[in-house]
């Protein structure tokens, strides 16, 4: 029987104050005289270890007392303050750390972002400079001097900016390129336009995301019919940009574009959050991430480009909770954050094993769209076909196949989508039609060339072509266990025992788990004499939950009878 959560986190209380008590930390508790006010403590550790920051908020606000002797607390209130979204309670608590001379980065650095949102920039500066002096390191030292920087424009110029800039260390090379955009932006700069044309075009780095920024330059310039250029052009190779669709529906609508201006310090200073906590996220560092998204909204909180990162960080941590109530939010600033949010609400629903509650969600938001473009349609084929919707999913990749060309990307995604749907039903006729047209107009699909050739070894017909096939795929997806199975399948249906054991071998160990490719391989070891190992494999299918009904039946009568 399993513990409940409850009884795992009394126990891990239990055994984290017997661990704390007996280090010299402790000492920071002596002038706690109630043991509630120790357990909050603990228990806002924990919660806020488990990344659940509106609970240990609770529990830390309950202290006082702590901070000049204990700077760790200190550290995680703000972090459980300004996670929360209580930004000017830890602007109250950053002040009284500063009234009794506690020093720490993150006090500091809240204070800074303060003041830099309210134009008070010596303030800002000044506290910039007491983070970079507390706690030093390459990324810390990247944030305060950049925000230094931006704190201390309307008091410099272009060329002393950009000295400021070189100072950053050259791991940062590409930040400090984008830094140098804004920078030119800010002072005017006849250069700005044709640094933003090089940034987007460097094929090494992936820039998609400032196509937006050039298009908001050039919108905030008063030049909208220029700002749609770029957009429609940036779409055509990023067509699932989130920021840009949105943003092409606003200038179509005249809405308020001016959410981002580089002429602003707060903005570009909430960007240059954005990028380290993206940097952050991308290494699982999702506290510290969230820390500097929720001041990058502090900045600029109509750029909601910072929700999505924030929301999808609480996805990763499993908080899902927090996830959907950003995703709400989100899906009533544009249809494009709406049909983007009830994608990301559907997948939580799903995990959550709410599986008609996600495809209602998707659903409901599909028929709302008014404009509906076919990577919209796409997505909700995709979502249809993915939750056993076959037949409705047909009907969709059907409306797409008719809008495009078969050079289109989708054309090939979406023949392989209803191909697919097609073979589940059993409409294998069309399904074949299907995949092969899909591989006609893209070749190198490694998993369509894998699902037709399984589908005829399956069915005993064009093995040879089957085996040639696979070889490609297994060549453009080496150690992909789907493959690696098919190849020795196929390997095993023309006789090739030897040959085939070597795949099928592989493939259990990299799918232990998978009831279709231990079957396979308790076939090729009976077939290579092993009987006794087979049986084993063969056995484990039946164990295996994952395991229909006729493959256990059949595994069954492979036992008594072998092959």
């Amino acid at each position: 029987m399993y513990l409940s959560k409850l009884k795992l986190k009394s126990i891990g209380l239990a055994l984290f104050v017997i661990t704390f008590l007996f280090t010299s930390h402790a000492k920071s508790l002596d002038k706690f005289d109630r043991a509630d006010r120790v357990s909050d403590y603990f228990a806002g550790i924990l919660s806020f270890n488990e990344n659940e920051y509106d609970e240990s908020y609770k529990f830390f606000r309950k202290l006082d007392g702590l901070e000049s002797s204990h700077p760790d607390y200190s550290a995680k209130y703000l972090y459980s303050l300004v996670n929360s979204g209580n930004f000017r309670e830890a602007f109250n608590y950053s002040k009284k750390l500063e009234r009794q001379n506690v020093n720490i980065f993150e006090s500091r650095l809240v204070l800074g972002v303060y003041y830099l949102k309210y134009s008070k920039l010596d303030l800002a500066k000044e506290n910039f400079q007491k983070a970079k002096e507390t706690k030093r390191s390459v990324l810390n030292d990247y944030v305060t001097n950049s925000l230094n920087n931006w704190s201390n424009l309307k008091s410099s110029n272009l060329n002393n900016s950009m000295i400021e800039i070189k100072k950053i260390d050259e791991r940062f090379e590409n930040l400090k390129k984008i830094q140098n955009i804004f920078l030119n932006c800010y002072f005017d700069s006849p250069n700005t336009e044709n640094l933003y044309k090089e940034l987007i075009s460097n094929k090494k780095t992936d820039f998609s995301r400032y196509n937006y920024f050039y298009a908001s330059f050039m919108a905030n310039s008063g030049k909208t019919k220029e700002a749609k250029q770029i957009v429609n052009s940036a779409l055509k190779s990023y067509p699932r940009n989130l920021k840009l669709n949105q943003f092409k529906a606003d200038l179509n609508e005249n809405k308020n574009i001016s959410i981002f201006n580089c002429k602003n310090e707060a903005h570009v200073s909430a960007e240059i959050l954005y990028i380290t906590a993206n940097a952050l996220s991308s290494q699982s560092i999702y506290p510290l991430s969230n820390f500097y998204l929720n001041l990058a909204k502090f900045l600029n909180e109509d750029f909601h480009s910072y929700d999505t990162l924030l929301a999808e960080n609480f996805y990763k941590i499993e908080n899902f909770k927090e996830a959907k109530k950003i995703y709400n939010s989100l899906s009533k600033k544009g249809e494009a954050y709406s049909w983007y949010s009830a994608k990301q609400l559907a997948r939580i629903y799903l995990q959550e094993e709410e599986k008609e509650k996600g495809i209602k969600i998707i659903s409901d938001t599909y028929d709302s769209l008014v404009n509906k473009e076919i990577y919209e349609t796409f997505d909700y084929a995709e979502f249809l076909k993915n939750n056993e919707r076959f037949k409705e999913s047909i009907k969709f990749y059907s409306e797409i196949i008719s809008k495009v060309k078969n050079n289109h990307p989708l054309y090939a995604e979406a023949t392989d989508g209803r191909g697919v749907a097609y073979e589940r039903i059993g409409e294998w006729e069309n399904a074949e039609k299907d995949l092969l047209a899909s591989l006609k107009a893209n070749p190198d699909q490694a998993y369509v060339i894998n699902y037709l050739a399984y589908s005829w070894i399956e069915q005993g017909v064009k093995i040879e072509q089957s085996l040639s096939m696979l070889e490609k795929a297994n060549k453009l997806r080496s150690n992909d266990p789907y493959i690696i199975d098919s190849l020795g399948w196929a390997l095993f249906k023309l006789k090739r025992f030897k040959e085939s054991k070597k795949y099928l071998q592989l493939a259990v160990r990299l799918m232990p788990g998978d009831p279709i490719v231990n079957d396979h391989y308790g076939d090729v070891l009976w077939k290579n004499g092993n009987e006794i190992q087979a049986r084993y494999y063969w056995n484990y299918v039946l164990n295996l939950e994952k395991a229909d009904k006729d493959l256990k039946e059949k595994a069954q009568k492979k036992l008594i009878k072998g092959l």
